[in-house]
């Protein structure tokens, strides 16, 4: 049996590759926007609740959530 015929059942046919990433990249733009923008909207409650996290810990938390999110969609488009 040759090497191209152990892998193919590992392969992806194109749709789902496309569907897999633009799930994940749509996951990581929509994690960024809602997030920085719930953490906007409660900037005064965050600051006045004294927490070991503040604002830019949060922020920084979102972005990197999101950017390992649109990480795997071009992940799981060149898998």
């Amino acid at each position: 049996m040759s090497q191209q015929q152990d892998h193919a059942h590992l392969d992806d046919c194109t749709p789902c590759r496309v569907v897999g990433s633009a799930t994940f990249l749509g996951l990581g733009a929509f994690t960024y926007a809602s997030g920085h923008s719930q953490i906007r909207a409660n900037e005064a409650a965050i600051r006045a609740s004294k927490s070991f996290f503040g604002v830019r810990s949060r922020h920084l938390a979102i972005t990197g959530t999101s950017a390992v999110m649109v990480a795997l969609g071009v992940y799981r488009w060149f898998s």
